[in-house]
């Protein structure tokens, strides 16, 4: 009769089905068919476990294990008079399987079989049921109790099994103070086995709680592990993937019992470790991985705080502290954490690398994270003890930088702006290198407008850029005619006047004309030049070839100005046309 209540129960619980019984299983169902006039006596208790299933017992075999069903059994039949009750346990720890467990230690006459992974869960639903002497010798809380109590000559994979099962109903043994048990256990294993406990000790010494850091230091001197239960690797980190498999506030327990959890963290070792497990952490969400309990961003922020303050008071490269960036970007890191992070970066930006600056974006609107790196050109061009020479390395580091982020898409002109005006000019000798990255921005935004185009081009200095960068702007179809007229200008105003025939201050750009829409250089005084000397003529033949190059970029712009003009009449005929029939001169273009 009892199989046919198990089955009964099992059944209407959903947890199998009648085509998985075996044939003889199949007769003995039928037989409980036949003798439902029975079932009022044998299932007299419904049972609503946390909303999600529904449990059909025995009033009598329940309450001889459980003082709290029994209370509420005793409450309800005085209420109702009702034989059949029908009651709801919420909260209940480890939801329905929790209470199969206690239903199958309750039928069988209060024997189960308790393992390092399930010993929690039962000493749980022990606690919660109130399974105590009080109703049945040997009870469930008494044997879970003593098979806690040999936790000693636990292995340490038998600890981290333990630990890793309390993951779905955490709260519960964090009450009931056994996960606390757990931990110190774990942490004694981790001092038998690695000379980690000085460090650790170290990193206590100066906690603000002495009573946890003198705790650790008592019981890490015990001797108490068998050699054959030691892990067989002798590095100082053999312990971290091991823990990698522990949900985050488990790990945050245990690092708050070594003593370094949040500003207190100043041990090298434990920051290593915390990196390495917010890493796998970010990789496995990353990947799709789920587990158990699925965890927010929010649920790594601690750990992260406190990676980010071990970080601080550790000395870590400047491509360390970009990883360190990348890895707890992904987990809910406070803003006051990150400025304290970025400011460690900004402050050694002249050791970074390109590969370094290139880190993705969190949204939509760019592949990489650009807002990033102004605020990192901010911080360092801030900073203390800023050298003419950390300077200039930086300032090509970043036309570097400008050129690799020109092609996205999604990147917005004020976005590239803000990076190539984030230094000054004195950071740059030659401005080619962000002519180079608005060329290829140009070229992939070909919807820019004129205007966009122009302010996108106000960041040059033509002054600091090459003849062959600005004769390269001069015939670029993308670039506005008015700039290009302004980089010739610049090249022109190198040459010294004493060397030069003619001036160009009065160059106003591109004229247009309805017969030829050519450009000319303007003479600003006709008369003067004939009344040099036999000396300024030597000077002319000097200045030839300079002369020649430039009228050889007039004449390739001159295909480009009739096009690009009519967009644009008054910026190119702020003068009336030149009467190419008076000038003196023969026409350069």
């Amino acid at each position: 009769m009892l199989y046919i209540c198990c089955v009964s129960f099992l059944v209407y619980c959903n947890r199998i089905s009648f085509e998985h019984f075996s044939p003889s299983d199949k007769h003995k169902f039928l037989g409980y068919i036949q003798c439902k006039a029975t079932m009022p006596q044998l299932c007299d208790l419904v049972i609503h476990v946390n909303g999600q299933q529904i449990f059909f017992l025995n009033q009598k075999i329940l309450s001889a294990y459980s003082g709290k069903l029994k209370k509420i059994i005793g409450k309800e039949k005085r209420k109702s008079q009702i034989k059949n009750l029908s009651i709801g346990i919420d909260n209940f720890p480890g939801g329905p399987d929790g209470f199969e467990m206690v239903s199958r230690f309750c039928y069988n006459h209060g024997k189960i079989k308790i393992t390092v992974s399930n010993v929690a869960l039962l000493h749980c639903c022990a606690v919660f049921l109130g399974m105590t002497e009080n109703l049945s010798p040997g009870n469930l809380l008494k044997q879970t109790e003593t098979f806690l109590d040999g936790m000693i000559h636990w292995s340490w994979h038998d600890i981290i099994a333990s630990l890793k099962s309390c993951e779905s109903f955490f709260t519960c043994t964090d009450t009931s103070g056994l996960v606390e048990k757990l931990i110190r256990s774990l942490l004694e294993k981790l001092a038998q086995n690695s000379d980690i406990a000085t460090l650790i000790a170290s990193s206590s010494s100066s906690s603000s709680s002495p009573e946890t850091a003198s705790r650790f230091r008592f019981s890490s001197s015990a001797k108490t592990t068998p050699e054959s239960t030691k892990p067989g690797s002798s590095s100082k980190q053999w312990w971290f993937d091991d823990l990698i498999i522990l949900p985050p506030m488990i790990i945050e327990k245990i690092i708050a019992n070594m003593g370094a959890c949040g500003t207190d963290n100043n041990s090298f070792i434990l920051t290593k470790f915390l990196l390495h497990y917010l890493k796998n952490a970010v990789l496995q969400c990353k990947g799709g991985a789920k587990s158990t309990v699925l965890y927010s961003r929010a649920d790594y922020a601690g750990l992260a705080g406190t990676a980010v303050h071990g970080v601080s008071r550790n000395s870590f490269s400047c491509r360390g502290l970009f990883s360190v960036l990348r890895i707890v970007s992904g987990c809910g890191l406070s803003r006051d954490c990150r400025a304290k992070l970025e400011r460690l970066i900004g402050g050694m930006l002249d050791q970074a690398t390109l590969d370094d600056l290139l880190i993705s974006g969190h949204d939509d609107r760019g592949v990489f994270d650009v807002n990033l790196v102004i605020r990192l050109m901010r911080i360092f061009v801030n900073s203390d003890f800023l050298s003419s020479q950390k300077l200039k390395k930086v300032g090509r580091l970043i036309d570097k930088y400008l050129c690799e982020i020109s092609p996205d898409q999604n990147l917005e002109t004020s976005k590239l702006l803000g990076v190539a005006e984030s230094l000054p000019d004195s950071a740059r000798d030659c401005f080619d290198g962000v002519y180079r990255a608005i060329d290829i921005y140009l070229e992939s935004h070909p919807t820019l407008s004129f205007e966009e185009r122009s302010r996108l081009c106000s960041c040059l200095n033509f002054g600091k850029m090459s003849f062959e960068a600005c004769k390269d702007l001069a015939k670029n179809p993308r670039i506005p005619p008015n700039i290009a007229v302004q980089a010739l200008k610049s090249q022109h105003s190198k040459i010294p006047l004493s060397d030069c025939p003619f001036s160009v201050k009065d160059v106003e750009g591109p004229s247009t004309s309805s017969s030829s829409g050519h450009m000319v250089l303007h003479s600003d005084n006709v008369e003067r030049l004939s009344q040099e000397t036999q000396e300024m003529r030597m000077n002319i033949q000097r200045m030839q070839c300079r002369v020649m190059e430039l009228e050889n970029a007039c004449r390739e712009m001159k295909g480009r100005i009739s096009k690009v003009v009519r967009h644009d009449v008054n910026v190119m005929s702020s003068t009336p046309p030149y009467n190419y029939s008076r000038s003196p001169f023969p026409r350069l273009c």
